[in-house]
């Protein structure tokens, strides 16, 4: 009998001891930065490749409008 006792105090303060009057602090979540990888610069270099791309089909496509204006 006192051994259940002694486990029901015990088991009593701990629990009394875990809880808090304050609630935790609220934080605001803000998600981490990415983390560099090994692909970085390869991805950084196709997106080069995909804007210089963009760049060429538009004036081309001014070309091809201006020789259409003139006649050709």
């Amino acid at each position: 009998m006192r051994f259940i006792a002694l486990n029901v105090a015990a088991c009593a303060l701990a629990l009394a001891a875990c809880s808090s009057d304050k609630a935790p602090a609220q934080t605001a979540a803000v998600p981490p930065p990415p983390q560099k990888t090994v692909y970085d610069t390869q991805f950084k270099a196709l997106q080069k490749a995909k804007d210089v791309q963009k760049t060429v089909d538009q004036q081309k496509a001014d070309m091809d409008q201006k020789v259409k204006d003139e006649g050709g």
